[in-house]
């Protein structure tokens, strides 16, 4: 059964103003992404910095659902590879996507449209699920970030420089994202959610 997200309750009912809705949603989310890449920490002797993205795109799949949440990602990763510097540290650039932290931002996508998939089915809004959703969500994109980061650090490397440094901040995000996104539905709660036939 297909549910939809807490935002479609706001979507036109009109095929043109609902497009137009989802292309705002997009764009938006994807400067919100570019936003929260700017609050970065360096860690030492590791070329992957600490940043707010995965808090953002997280967020934007359980926000927009899969097809949406995948697509802010893609537009994200277009404009910084087009020139616009979205990326950590106001970087830009088709060198991010083949250096060290490439394989995060690939991660990006499958993690955004997982999280989207599962909100779709409901799972936005109760904590326990909403913390499942995330901590699901943080794993892939740790999946696809460490599986292309092997290769610049040496395997035996690898964890201590692309996952256990980012351990408590993923765990703060994660704890941000199960607060926010049910208190978000109690003000939707009048606004019944009906599943899509």
């Amino acid at each position: 059964m297909h549910y939809r997200t807490g935002l479609d309750l706001f979507r036109p009912s009109l095929k043109h103003d609902a497009l137009l809705y989802d292309i705002v949603l997009i764009v938006g989310a994807s400067l919100f992404i570019a936003l929260s890449a700017q609050l970065t920490m360096t860690i030492p002797l590791s070329p992957v910095p600490i940043t707010g993205q995965t808090f953002a795109v997280l967020l934007t799949g359980a926000l927009l659902g899969s097809r949406r949440g995948g697509m802010a990602i893609i537009l994200y990763l277009l404009e910084g590879i087009s020139g616009v510097p979205v990326f950590a540290g106001a970087g830009f650039g088709m060198t991010h996507l083949v250096g060290p932290t490439g394989g995060y931002l690939i991660g990006f996508i499958p993690a955004a449209f997982v999280c989207g998939l599962m909100a779709e089915r409901g799972w936005d809004r109760r904590v326990l699920t909403v913390f499942l959703m995330m901590v699901i969500g943080t794993i892939v994109i740790f999946f696809f970030g460490l599986f292309w980061l092997a290769p610049f650090t040496g395997t035996g490397n690898v964890l201590s420089m692309g996952l256990y440094p980012f351990i408590p901040g993923a765990l703060i995000k994660i704890a941000l994202a199960t607060i926010l996104l049910p208190a978000g539905m109690v003000y939707l709660k009048g606004r019944k959610i009906e599943p899509d036939a």
